[in-house]
């Protein structure tokens, strides 16, 4: 049974990485690998089955109806950002804006707040190597803040179900270190952007969205999310086997190859209920931070960087030293207050 966990377990964190058509098809690969893995490990029941066509269904419903009310509001908004950003001294204006996402995020879902950035984007005007620095800051922001709630993205709905734990239970646990780091990173944008006239700037690839598109981007996320329920049932005796005793501070460090590697499926192989907190807050935290490295590494990241353009490279010059030092004050944090 381990040898075949262990073989899936490979496939999946590295064949959507190696294989573009499976990248493409993740959610219908992912929810494969997940009945062969529930198959596998012997947990394949009723019970799971039912718990698997639940746990989708609350971010599912806020991605499609924070989806149709963003495609509602979408015009309007563009034109209140374009007098906002006059009002404010700009580079708090960004500030601002990091933050705000990095916030509701969790209420709106990671995937209609990188919507939002790149909505954002569309309409200011600023050089090239300004707005990249802008969308990475916002990325790490979003991908941090969604967290805080099971509605927020695939990760906190995977770990919500997998600790068998209430709504507010992520934001309890990881709120007091996730929101500094929000506020943080909206500082330094402050910091490090500075705006000149705009040259070469990012060009949105963004058209008008249908109900369908909204309505499929919804299926989307149901079958992706349902595919980690299973994933994370049957990688149980895998974490058990093997997880389990590692030192979290070493768990944290590991979970920098979340850098490539999809967050939410890394959470679905490592998190069990029966870890204790500290070592829970570790693997979300290094999954949380470095996920925001490298364009893979979660779902604001990829939505941000395909509309935009962005190359992995210009993504990687800025992301990569952000994220080493992020993980490093972290992990000072944790260490000295658990």
């Amino acid at each position: 049974m381990i040898l075949g966990l262990s073989i899936i377990l490979l496939l999946v964190l590295f064949v959507p990485f190696t294989i573009p058509f499976v990248e493409r098809n993740l959610e219908v690969f992912l929810f494969i690998m997940g009945i062969a893995a529930v198959i596998v490990s012997g947990v394949l029941n009723k019970g799971l089955v039912l718990k698997a066509l639940e746990d989708p269904i609350q971010i599912t419903i806020a991605v499609i109806v924070a989806g149709v009310i963003f495609k509602w509001l979408q015009k309007p908004f563009e034109k209140g950002i374009k007098g906002i950003s006059r009002i404010l001294p700009f580079r708090l204006f960004l500030a601002l804006i990091i933050i705000l996402l990095g916030i509701i995020s969790s209420v709106i879902t990671a995937i209609i707040a990188a919507l939002v950035l790149v909505a954002i984007v569309s309409v200011l005007e600023l050089d090239r190597t300004s707005e990249v620095r802008f969308v990475i800051l916002a990325c790490y922001s979003i991908g941090m803040g969604a967290v805080l709630t099971p509605v927020g993205e695939p990760l906190s709905t995977i770990a919500t179900s997998k600790l068998n734990e209430d709504f507010f239970y992520l934001l309890k646990l990881i709120g007091p270190d996730v929101i500094p780091g929000i506020i943080a990173f909206g500082i330094l944008a402050i910091i490090l952007i500075h705006p000149t006239k705009k040259v070469w700037g990012l060009k949105a690839n963004h058209g008008k969205e249908s109900f369908v598109d909204i309505l499929i981007r919804g299926f989307k996320v149901y079958l992706f999310v349902m595919a980690l329920t299973l994933l994370g049932a049957g990688f149980e005796p895998f974490i058990k086997r093997f997880l389990l005793d590692i030192n979290p501070f070493i768990l944290y460090w590991i979970n920098m190859i979340s850098a490539v590697l999809d967050n939410a499926t890394l959470a679905a192989a490592e998190i069990s209920s029966e870890m204790d907190e500290p070592t829970i807050k570790a693997i979300l935290l290094g999954l949380l931070i470095s996920g925001g490295m490298l364009i893979p590494g979660n779902i604001p990241n990829i939505i941000a960087a395909g509309k935009l353009n962005i190359k992995s490279v210009e993504w990687a010059r800025f992301g990569v030293p952000i994220g080493l030092i992020a993980m490093g004050i972290y992990f000072i944090v944790i260490v000295l207050f658990g």
